[in-house]
């Protein structure tokens, strides 16, 4: 790796602060004696890239005329994939292992566990590799701490449940990807006032831009960049933000180096290329690009089916066709004044043949007058066309549906049906009454976000053949997809504002179709190739 050449100390130095170039020597020096541990640089000596060797040199250089550090708080705003973890790791073992505090108490923070143990696991690693520190260190894995036996100091990770615990007295705090913090509680409790009893306690908070322009990272991003460009002044506060601008051209080669200070040493340029070259295929990824690689804030759901490639995979067929043969069903019950979804998926018989998709939708009949002129949405004209069924009532009746998919069973080979069980336990023993095999399918990352890919890919291949169905294809059109910070995605029932039950059903019965196929062999397409990353 390169090593940085003419440092300058930071501009944000206060007027009466110096720089100790042998304070920021020794931070150097203390954490170029870790090694690396992951990936091609596992086992190599931490040789800081540039933009690291800057923040620990400012952060650790930069003393008041007490001689303690300037800066108290830290924002690290960069992309992912560009050192987080690891410099996150060597700062935490610096404040415990290396600041000479006695009984410094060092936390990392995160929004669950095992975010937060992503770094703890890294520190770790660090300390195994390291034998001067090896001798020194206990490490207490099951209770995600270490400590530093020459002056009892540790580092313990905490997560957002922990925001209800007082009585920190606080050395250090590393909070990793603070953009996912579901709200400010933990944050509070480790910042304010809980260091007040430490002469130099350090706040070092890193993370990619989030989504939630309410968050408090967001809160800290616009401390920064307020900071940053002069509008506000705070001494005790280092802002660093790595990222494109809003006007910048997302697709441009020269935005990526930009946004992406480790790119070529971390992360390849061909990775880069590859996610926008994705991106441009896929409209619905680019809002994740410009979060993940180009560090943009960005609104969390984006509109996610590019409906000119839906409408590319209708094809004319009759379901008569489709007699006997092997499908798997989707079914998402709403409340019972809502929509119900009812869809069967056809898996290949072979490779030159279509996934196809029959779909089933009812309401009560009573309020479809009360739907069209309130969501202005023609339900009338659907029902009239045959695309929309209608129970008696003002509720949907289940007993009907219920009869109408034991009708379909003689019809079609239904070898499962997929349900999400909140809401529908009583209908789907009633099913499994009728002879049908019932698999629960929950609502959340895990189960969702494969299918939900797969469909995106299979859409994009031309593999689907859904006949047109215009009550499915203003579902499709309504998806608006949540992210994770791992990548995993989910339809967003909060953000898509109208209904996508069917779609919903839709991606549970895929998910059985691609996983069981035709023959229902038991091997999944999802262990014997890999999925395309959306």
């Amino acid at each position: 790796m390169r090593k940085l050449k003419n440092y300058k100390p930071t501009k944000f130095m206060a007027e009466t602060s110096k720089y100790s170039k042998e304070a920021a020597d020794y931070a150097i020096n203390f954490i170029q004696c870790l090694c690396h541990t992951k990936g091609t640089w596992a086992g190599k000596k931490f040789e800081l890239i540039d933009w690291q060797e800057q923040i620990i040199r400012d952060l650790f250089g930069v003393l008041k005329p007490n001689g303690y550090r300037q800066f108290n708080t830290a924002y690290i705003e960069i992309p992912k994939k560009q050192g987080k973890s690891e410099l996150a790791a060597a700062v935490a073992l610096l404040l415990t292992c290396g600041d000479f505090e006695e009984r410094a108490e060092v936390y990392g923070c995160a929004a669950d566990r095992q975010q937060a143990g992503i770094v703890f696991e890294v520190a770790v690693d660090m300390v195994r590799m390291c034998p001067a520190l090896a001798k020194r260190v206990k490490i207490l894995t099951s209770q995600k701490r270490i400590i530093y036996l020459p002056t009892n100091s540790f580092y313990q990770v905490l997560s957002s449940e922990a925001f209800s615990k007082h009585g920190f007295n606080i050395h250090g705090v590393v909070f990793d990807e603070l953009h996912t913090q579901p709200n400010r509680k933990l944050f509070d409790v480790m910042t304010k006032g809980s260091g007040d009893a430490r002469m130099q306690p350090l706040y070092f908070l890193i993370t990619t831009a989030g989504t939630d322009t309410n968050s408090i990272c967001y809160e800290q991003h616009q401390k920064a960049k307020d900071i940053i460009e002069g509008r506000k002044y705070d001494p005790t506060f280092y802002p660093v933000i790595y990222g494109a601008d809003d006007d910048d051209d997302w697709t441009d080669p020269e935005v990526w180096a930009k946004a992406n200070p480790s790119l070529g040493i971390t992360v390849g340029l061909d990775k880069v290329q590859a996610a926008c070259d994705s991106a441009r295929q896929n409209p619905g990824e680019e809002n994740a690009f410009r979060q993940l690689r180009l560090n943009q804030w960005v609104k969390q759901s984006v509109r996610w089916m590019p409906m000119e490639k839906w409408d590319k995979c209708k094809v004319t067929f009759d379901e008569n066709m489709l007699a006997g043969r092997v499908c798997y069903g989707g079914l998402d019950l709403a409340s019972t004044t809502d929509i119900t979804a009812f869809v069967l998926v056809f898996p290949p018989t072979d490779e030159d043949d279509f996934y196809y998709i029959l779909p089933y939708f009812w309401v009560p009949e009573e309020t479809l007058d009360l739907r069209v002129r309130r969501d202005h949405v023609p339900y009338d004209i659907w029902e009239r066309q045959g695309f929309l069924l209608t129970t008696d009532g003002d509720v949907v009746h289940y007993g009907f549906i219920e009869n109408f998919i034991d009708e379909l069973g003689t019809k079609f080979n239904i070898r499962e049906i997929a349900f999400d069980r909140w809401g529908a336990v009583q209908m789907s023993q009633n099913l499994e009454g009728l002879g049908f095999t019932l698999v629960q399918f929950g609502q959340g990352y895990r189960d969702m976000s494969p299918p939900t890919k797969e469909l995106m890919k299979l859409a994009l291949e031309q593999k689907l053949a859904h006949n047109g169905h215009p009550v499915l294809r203003w579902m499709m059109d309504n998806i608006f997809i949540k992210r994770d910070p791992a990548g995993n995605i989910k339809p967003d029932k909060e953000k898509s504002t109208e209904k996508i039950d069917g779609a919903v059903a839709l991606i549970m019965a895929l998910d059985r179709a691609v996983r069981c196929g035709a023959r229902n062999t038991g091997v999944s397409v999802y262990d014997t190739r890999n999925l395309l990353i959306l």
